[in-house]
């Protein structure tokens, strides 16, 4: 059967009707002449017919070659419209996006960039979940999986679009209840908002310069399911929690919140464009993707830049 799907001799058959000659055919493909010669031969081989008549002074297709012919004319203009509405798909965006994010980032980061990606391609749909769970991207027919923190191993592919710090924050009236000299040790002690999505929502390791870690085991007052319920209980005053530098840096600068032991650091985390194995990419992904690496880098550097707030 894939010899029967073989365009390159349809290709070379109408060559042949078309230059009238198996030398002119040869001559215009820029093979020699025995090739064009073997692959008419392997062809009406495999369809049972003859084509081409030969004699020593010309060439002619019998009614069964004229036939063919039509034929093969039609397939490859199809065969050519088909690649190259293939080629103009991966050099344009096109189509549905499909992509997934947590909660968290996709309000902050994500949902921004769609704004900015529809606007340079209005032709585009997007359909985005915005979940902290981790989605199955080939049951689910996702082009792109946001992923934020430590990746697992995995069979797809992933690409580092940027990092983030951990913060931990209190509004200003629990951060002016706080002593002056709070070290992370005591901060063992403070009312925390523990985070069920994280992994280890209550242990916590600072580190101040290359030398000096506190790792410590913090007692919750409350415990939620997702990153917004906890930022909702630390700005509604309940207590002091850890978030990503994307979700509170704008509160930290516009003194809605303090940033808590900010000369001590957390360990950093990555932002991941995962995405399922395939050898070629669209062009509606590789678009968003750089996009999204344009906008990470701007909020780094604009994070590098937040000035520190303390208690009191």
């Amino acid at each position: 059967m894939s010899d029967l799907l073989n365009l390159n001799r349809l290709i070379f058959f109408t060559a042949v009707v078309e230059a009238g000659s198996f030398t002119a055919a040869a001559d215009r493909m820029g093979v020699a002449k025995a090739v064009v010669s073997h692959q008419i031969a392997r062809l009406e081989e495999e369809l049972g017919v003859t084509l081409l008549m030969r004699t020593t002074r010309r060439l002619h297709t019998t009614e069964d070659g004229k036939l063919f012919y039509q034929r093969c004319v039609l397939i490859l203009r199809e065969a050519e419209a088909a690649y190259g509405e293939m080629s103009l798909r991966s050099a344009e965006p096109s189509g549905t996006l499909t992509l997934t994010a947590p909660l968290d980032y996709g309000a902050a980061v994500v949902a921004p960039t769609i704004a900015e990606y529809r606007k340079a391609n209005p032709q585009m749909h997007v359909d985005v979940i915005f979940d902290d769970s981790v989605s199955d991207l080939i049951a689910e027919k996702i082009d792109l999986s946001i992923r934020v923190g430590w990746l697992l191993d995995s069979s797809h592919q992933a690409r580092r679009l940027g990092t983030f710090e951990q913060i931990l924050v209190a509004t200003p009236a629990v951060a002016s209840s706080l002593t002056a000299d709070l070290t992370p040790a005591g901060a063992a002690h403070l009312p925390w908002i523990a985070n069920r999505a994280l992994k280890n929502a209550s242990r916590w390791t600072f580190s101040r310069g290359k030398a000096e870690t506190v790792t410590i085991e913090a007692q919750p007052i409350v415990t939620t399911d997702k990153t917004p319920a906890a930022y909702a209980c630390v700005a509604a005053g309940v207590g002091i929690a850890v978030f990503p530098d994307y979700m509170v840096e704008a509160d930290v600068r516009a003194g809605k919140l303090v940033h808590l032991l900010p000369e001590w650091t957390l360990p950093q985390g990555g932002i991941y464009a995962v995405l399922p194995p395939a050898r070629f990419r669209p062009a509606k992904v590789r678009s968003f993707i750089d996009m999204l690496m344009v906008v990470e880098r701007k909020r780094m550097r604009k994070t590098a830049m937040l000035p520190p707030a303390t208690p009191g």
